[in-house]
């Protein structure tokens, strides 16, 4: 079904959600893609005066590739009638070019089929666009979040102007919130809302660039508020933080009794005590406890307290709930011991814990950037013409083969996540990480 046909001024109502309402109806009103919509840039000269070319918006969620096609909609003299692919089929794409051929012969107005999450259509969806976009019957804009290279068929795609849609900046993120917080017409001006820096903050950079994100948590926060004796709903960084909050992913079982045995046997494997952890492996496993849910916990255990102190530690844990998979019980919980045995007299490591927890704390609180362009891999052209894989080293083709390149995005060059200790195996490590950081400045 149609997303919005031909616009017209009307107010928007407060059931609306904020992000809907601070949609820009304009160019000047937009936040972000200054490569596009700046005064002077061909693209915005091109909207401006009415020539469209059939296009692509290729972007990630929240950029601006729907708003965009709302800013054409309200410039555009000709008809702008729009779809989305998660629900719209051949029928209803049918449908609209039977309206625009009728259109074009009693008026001699042309229609611009905008076609939201382009790439949720098949082949065969796509190619019923292919020939009306050749004949003119229509000018084809798609927007997408996923390459154009895998997903839109070469034809339709040599037929369009691809523009790639950049990542917001925290800045960009940080006016479109403040626009909202004072805006009282189609904003939250009227609520009288303040925010503290540092919730501000964070709302900025938990959003990774992506404005829905920020709007939608700007709201629930502002709603949840309440107002003070001057009628001020304050916003503090607690708010955002739930506005924000992802469900926790760590495996729960709370208030079933086996987990005091198995805080024993974890504790007493990290201790590095083999007859303890044999003790109370054998209370849970004489008491009937699921020896695939103790085998699940040592596999765990293998990664949080050896890791790569002894790298075979992981090998013996999977190895032995494959045995345990394999003959059952009884049979089975020897493997168990032998394995249990093994990682209680293992040299014991945390680092690889500790690296990920870091790497979770970044990606959680930062922003999620964009693999840098020389790390991508450039498979079709259009890929080579935007960048990808520009000023990549091959390891191989240096010395001991080893090359210093920058592997993370921009704002984390030079984060040191792994740091291993002077444990078994992380000895080796550490002496070859130290040989190659040396020069670094």
């Amino acid at each position: 079904m149609p997303l919005f046909d031909q616009p017209e001024e009307k107010a928007l109502p407060d059931s609306m959600p904020l992000a809907a309402r601070m949609r820009p109806q304009t160019f000047d009103e937009f936040v972000g893609q200054e490569h596009l919509v700046a005064a002077g840039q061909v693209f915005r000269k091109c909207i401006e005066a009415d020539r469209l070319p059939s296009m692509i918006f290729w972007g990630p969620p929240g950029s601006g590739k729907t708003t965009l096609a709302h800013i054409i909609a309200n410039i555009t003299r000709g008809h702008f009638s729009s779809l989305s692919a998660v629900s719209a089929g051949v029928a209803d794409l049918r449908r609209v070019i039977e309206e625009a051929k009728r259109r074009l012969k009693l008026s001699g107005q042309r229609t611009i089929l905008f076609i939201d999450e382009i790439h949720r259509f098949n082949k065969a969806q796509q190619d019923a666009i292919l020939p009306f976009v050749e004949s003119g019957t229509v000018t084809f804009i798609g927007a997408t979040t996923e390459n154009p290279s895998f997903e839109v068929i070469a034809p339709l795609l040599s037929r369009s102007r691809v523009f790639p849609l950049n990542l917001l900046r925290d800045e960009d993120i940080r006016l479109i919130v403040e626009r909202a917080i004072k805006n009282g017409e189609r904003g939250l001006g009227k609520l009288r809302i303040g925010i503290s820096e540092e919730a501000l903050s964070h709302l900025v950079t938990a959003s990774s660039g992506d404005a829905r994100v920020a709007l939608n948590a700007l709201e629930m926060a502002a709603f949840a508020a309440l107002p003070d004796g001057e009628g001020l709903q304050s916003i503090d960084l607690s708010a955002i933080e739930q506005a924000l909050q992802h469900r926790a992913l760590l495996y729960d079982k709370s208030g079933d009794q086996h987990y005091d045995v198995i805080s024993a046997l974890h504790k007493s494997l990290r201790g590095s005590d083999p007859d303890a952890a044999l003790y109370w492996l054998g209370r849970m496993l004489e008491a009937g406890e699921d020896p695939l849910y103790i085998a699940r916990r040592l596999v765990r255990f293998a990664s949080e307290d050896v890791g790569v102190a002894d790298p075979q530690a992981l090998v013996i844990a999977v190895a032995a709930q494959q045995a345990v998979h394999f003959v059952g019980v009884p049979e089975g919980n020897l493997a168990l011991a032998q394995a249990v045995v093994y990682l209680a007299t293992a040299a014991k490591s945390n680092s690889l814990y500790l690296a990920y927890s870091r790497v979770r704390r970044d990606i959680q609180q930062g922003r999620n950037e964009p693999v840098p362009l020389h790390l991508r891999n450039p498979v079709t052209d259009l890929m080579r013409r935007t960048g990808y894989g520009k000023g990549y080293k091959y390891a191989h083709d240096y010395p001991d083969h080893f090359v210093r390149q920058q592997n993370l995005p921009p704002s984390l060059q030079g984060k040191r996540y792994y740091l291993p200790s002077d444990q078994g195996y992380e000895k080796e490590i550490a002496a070859r990480l130290k040989k190659w950081w040396q020069g670094e400045k």
